[in-house]
């Protein structure tokens, strides 16, 4: 489950470091310092809201949470993020446009706002691998009940829960280290 919160990170953070920094080359309507200023207060304000939103819900679902049996179908990490990103591209695309025409009028902000919601995403998927060491389980959405890569959408019900040690994601959906 955290796989698919996860999923979303990477492709925010990096476009929208790399538009805060086209933003910063850029005088823009407010000037440089003005920009940056406030992209960094969005940046802030981005990142909190991202992280707390739908906590309540995460939480409920791994309450109802029933062992994953042997008919359920659990997709692999990379799979998941694949399908993530590929479902995602054209609105991650139009993201990052918007953040880069945005350093016109205050320089480096749209690019902060794009990073501070892939930081409240990283920051929400470890909260949740928190408490999948708490609990010492791993957990998955079925794949037939995610839409649109909503891990907690009204089409999700509980979720599954496995072992640790299952599958390749480690708990926070990070990529598990082999040894």
């Amino acid at each position: 489950m955290a796989v698919i919160v996860r999923a979303g990170a990477a492709p925010l953070w990096w476009p929208g470091l790399l538009a805060a920094a086209v933003g910063a080359f850029v005088p823009g309507l407010t000037g440089r310092r003005i920009g940056l200023l406030a992209g960094a207060a969005l940046f802030l304000v981005v990142l909190a809201v991202v992280a707390s939103t739908r906590t309540g819900r995460y939480a409920e679902l791994a309450r109802g949470a029933a062992r994953a049996g042997r008919s359920d179908f659990l997709q692999d990490r990379d799979v998941t993020v694949r399908n993530w990103r590929r479902a995602h591209r054209w609105w991650l695309v139009a993201a990052f446009l918007v953040a880069v025409a945005s350093a016109y009028a205050l320089p480096g902000a749209g690019g902060l706002v794009l990073a501070g919601a892939g930081a409240g995403l990283w920051l929400k998927a470890a909260r949740f691998g928190r408490r999948e060491r708490r609990d010492d389980v791993l957990y998955w959405v079925r794949t037939d009940r995610v839409s649109r890569g909503r891990p907690a959408g009204k089409q999700v019900r509980a979720y599954r829960t496995t072992g640790p040690v299952a599958g390749d994601a480690a708990p926070g959906g990070a990529r598990r280290r082999r040894r």
